[in-house]
């Protein structure tokens, strides 16, 4: 779908190493003030993509344009208006938190006053305003996390770019995170995010592509996902580990059925029901669970459940 006010537009973009394709000729339109998902297993394509519109890996080929701009002709002023946080924090250990984002601000120019203002600003949105004059490497993880955050919002950017944002990070510091970010889209800030956690993708993110081979293989919203490849529920059924799975007298319960190492999953659109046939057809399992859909059961049906190095 042409949407000629995106943030970022891409078409037919495709991404070379050498022989090797990594991105196949997607295309993609990220409006302003959204948050937008790649989701894709390792090697999908994601990585190389965001270094794309970054303006950090120039193009093979097709079309991208970024604010408006060509990253191969104009990345420097594109850069200015970016803010970016990769997967591994590079922060400077050496120095204070308040220290990064003083040092940080000034690579883009920005005034001494401006940048001591702004960064008071950011330790306060980050949560880290009481650790404001302390050295970087002792903090937690979290903590990192979010200075890595506040340094790429030191120059007012317009699109932030996040690369698994909160990759090893504990549940609460995960859930403190997506509220910052939450706060940052509110604010007008556009999000481009890759993330491994489906949950993630679930709470925030707009639209998302799923990517698989270097191309696009579903987009929409995770609602429609969901909608469109899974249903309202799914029965997820156990049996003893000696005991032979009954896929045959399941036959028919559900929309789909899906034999797994460790469990049977049945997809319907009311898993209870399906629970009460398969106990009328004499199926006894050692366990069962009833649970919505959810981001994961698509991206695995798209992807596949094969591990990926």
């Amino acid at each position: 779908m042409v949407d000629d006010g995106a943030l970022v537009r891409a078409r037919q973009l495709v991404k070379r190493f050498g022989e090797f394709a990594a991105v196949r000729g997607i295309d993609v339109d990220v409006r302003r003030g959204e948050a937008f998902g790649f989701l894709g297993p390792n090697g999908a394509g994601k990585s190389s993509t965001m270094r794309m519109v970054g303006c950090v890996s120039p193009r093979s080929d097709g079309e991208l344009t970024v604010l408006g701009m060509d990253p191969q002709r104009d990345g420097p002023a594109i850069r200015a208006r970016l803010g970016v946080v990769p997967q591994q924090d590079n922060l400077d250990t050496e120095l204070t938190v308040r220290q990064n984002l003083h040092v940080y601000g000034r690579f883009f120019g920005l005034s001494k006053a401006h940048v001591r203002a702004k960064a008071t600003e950011l330790l306060d949105f980050a949560q880290l305003g009481e650790r404001a004059d302390d050295e970087v490497e002792p903090l937690s993880g979290g903590m990192k996390r979010r200075l890595t955050i506040a340094r790429s919002l030191i120059n007012d950017p317009e699109l932030l770019l996040l690369d698994e944002p909160t990759t090893g990070l504990d549940p609460q510091a995960r859930h403190l995170l997506w509220d910052r970010l939450f706060r940052l889209k509110q604010s007008g800030v556009t999000l481009i995010i890759t993330t491994h956690y489906m949950d993630e993708a679930e709470q925030l993110c707009d639209r998302l592509v799923v990517m698989d081979g270097g191309r696009i293989v579903a987009e929409g919203s995770p609602a429609e996902l969901i909608g469109r490849y899974s249903t309202r529920e799914v029965l997820e059924l156990r049996f003893p580990p000696d005991a032979a799975a009954p896929e045959v007298a399941l036959e028919g319960l559900a929309d789909r059925l899906e034999v797994l190492p460790d469990r049977l999953l049945l997809y319907a659109a009311d898993g209870e029901a399906v629970l009460a046939a398969a106990h009328a057809r004499g199926v006894q399992p050692l366990s069962s669970l009833v649970r919505r859909s959810t981001l994961e059961d698509v991206f695995l049906r798209l992807t596949g459940r094969t591990l990926v190095d």
